[in-house]
């Protein structure tokens, strides 16, 4: 049988040991063809060197990228300290990958533009996008989609998320080829002669009317009409008095009240981490930049479910009534944490009815990247679906 133009396989395991975990995972791909990516997702647990030598070993001359994740997606459903491999293939599939270091005066934002030069070697097809992974912990992750964009420009689609260490907040690791890296930026674009689609949904709902954003600095917002950001926030929700004190109670609270941010034609969201009472401040892991319109929002389980539903259905619509080959999932590990393990399992449940069973793979996230069109592109508490047609 002739290899297809596109194909998708995904394995996993569960198994504690590095090594078994990766032999488990590789004997469920069953590769019909030449693999032309690999993408680890990887729990911490893992040893992402010891699994990178075994990778080369089995599959030499495909290209590979990863991280370390907060949580890990599979074809059986949500998974805890697993090890997922994403594989992609076919005749009609190029790739070239690339990576960049988070040093100097520009950070994050030059290794983006580093990793996305892996563009400018790239055979291309009629379809065309971009897939980067970052350090979820590295700063400011709006300047990883600037940086992809000084290379990308608007002519190709930006899909990707921020690595994770499962809430820790210690460390995370990025993987290109035999490389373990932390503080980077790992890229693959993907070109093909089939369509490839991107689906975009949070669920989260405004709540107040547009403020403007009249004081902000990288991750700290500070003012919304030119009243302390903490104190407009706290009024407006009057959340329990232990919300306004107590650090942990804070933060269950703002996991389903995050900030949203008008763009031109959508809402993109903003996790908000934490305060700063002395200084009336709101922290979040991305800029919400000065100027801009913000909205308070909050949402429920119900809300955020059918978002995974809207996100993978958006992506398959977007490749023209092609067929799906398969699915890449960026999910944020917020959205997660709302969720017990049974409805943690129905979230995925309905990706799965979605797309109609096609192999899916992904992780949970410390920030999503996806943007087809317009300004920004890093979301937070939100479902990024790449469909491979």
């Amino acid at each position: 049988m002739a290899e297809p133009q596109s194909w998708v396989r995904v394995g996993s395991s569960t198994g504690v040991d590095s090594t078994a975990a990766l032999e488990e995972a590789l004997a469920q791909l069953e590769l019909p063809g030449q693999a032309r990516l690999l993408v680890v997702m990887a729990a911490p647990r893992y040893d992402l060197q010891v699994v990178s030598d075994g990778l080369q070993r089995a599959l030499p001359d495909c290209p590979r990228i990863g991280c370390s994740s907060s949580g890990e997606i599979a074809p059986s459903g949500a998974l805890t300290q697993a090890l997922v491999l994403w594989v992609l293939g076919g005749t009609g599939i190029r790739v070239s990958t690339g990576w960049g270091a988070s040093t100097g005066e520009h950070g994050l934002r030059q290794a983006a533009f580093e990793a996305a030069r892996c563009l400018e070697r790239l055979e291309r097809r009629a379809h065309t996008v971009l897939m980067l992974l970052s350090d979820g912990l590295g700063g400011d992750q709006m300047e990883v989609v600037r940086g992809a964009y000084d290379v990308a420009h608007v002519d190709v689609p930006l899909v990707g998320g921020c690595a994770g260490d499962y809430l820790a907040m210690h460390r995370t690791h990025q993987l290109h080829g035999s490389r373990l890296m932390s503080g980077a930026v790992v890229a693959a674009a993907i070109s093909s002669d089939r369509p490839l689609g991107v689906g975009v949904s949070h669920g989260w709902t405004p709540m107040s009317e547009p403020m403007l954003v009249t004081g902000s600095k990288a991750t700290r917002l500070s003012s919304l009409d030119d009243r302390p950001a903490l104190q407009v926030y706290l009024d407006f929700f009057q959340p329990p008095p232990e919300v306004h004190s107590d650090p942990v109670a804070f933060a269950d609270f703002a996991a389903t009240h995050p900030i949203g941010i008008r763009r031109r034609d959508k809402i993109e969201m903003r996790h908000i981490t934490g305060f700063d009472a002395e200084r009336g401040e709101l922290i979040t892991v991305a800029e919400v930049p000065q100027g801009a319109l913000a909205f308070l929002t909050e949402g429920n389980i119900d809300s955020v479910l059918g978002a995974a539903s809207q996100s993978c259905r958006s992506a398959i619509e977007a490749l023209g009534g092609a067929p799906a080959a398969g699915l890449l999932l960026f999910d944020c590990v917020a959205r997660r944490s709302l969720f017990e393990q049974e409805r943690m399992q129905e979230e995925t449940e309905l990706i799965r009815r979605s797309s109609g069973g096609v192999p899916m793979g992904g992780f949970y996230t410390y920030g999503e990247i996806g943007r087809t069109k317009g300004a920004g592109g890093f979301h937070n508490q939100t479902l990024v679906t790449l469909a491979i047609g």
